[in-house]
């Protein structure tokens, strides 16, 4: 008789990290996050109506791990119009910093950010595989923001036969 080598790995050592204490330390900066939110819709708003925008819509399209917004346009009734170089406060958490920090970004770049965070939020990995897309809708007069999303995915059936 041979003797016969082993052929799997030892187990690994037990795991060091305190994954309770990862996700507790997660859910406190997305109720960070989401705190920061109202405020930064009513300046977006705000904003919006000043410069008479009516409704802003954003395009998004993601697959194969990769996705990006394709296009934001701003109403006025059923005009088109350019965004004015107005810039407006955003509250925002950056990973390396627990303080909020306020930037300065135009109306245009706040669309974009907040429709990224909610996509991020409510679809988390999007982009991901066959991925998704849709569109939102900024209504500045209803002060609310309306998304329709649209998720690919792959489907199989299975068929047996004995014969």
């Amino acid at each position: 008789m041979s003797k016969i080598e082993p052929t799997l790995a030892a187990p690994m050592a037990p795991s060091r990290i305190d994954f309770a204490a990862v996700l507790a330390r997660q859910s406190e900066r997305d109720a960070r996050i989401a705190a920061l939110r109202p405020a930064n819709k009513e300046r977006l708003f705000d904003g919006l109506t000043a410069a008479g925008i009516t409704h802003v819509t954003v395009s998004f399209d993601g697959y194969g791990d990769s996705g990006q917004v394709e296009s934001i346009e701003a109403y006025a009734g059923d005009a088109e119009v350019t965004f004015p170089k107005t810039q407006i406060a955003y509250a925002a958490l950056t990973w390396d910093d627990p303080e909020v920090e306020m930037r300065a970004l135009s109306l245009e770049d706040v669309v974009e950010q907040l429709a990224y965070d909610l996509l991020s939020d409510t679809h988390g990995g999007w982009e991901n595989n066959d991925g998704a897309y849709g569109e939102f809708c900024f209504d500045a007069s209803a002060r609310s923001i309306h998304l329709e999303f649209n998720e690919r995915f792959t489907s199989s059936e299975l068929y047996t036969h004995d014969f």
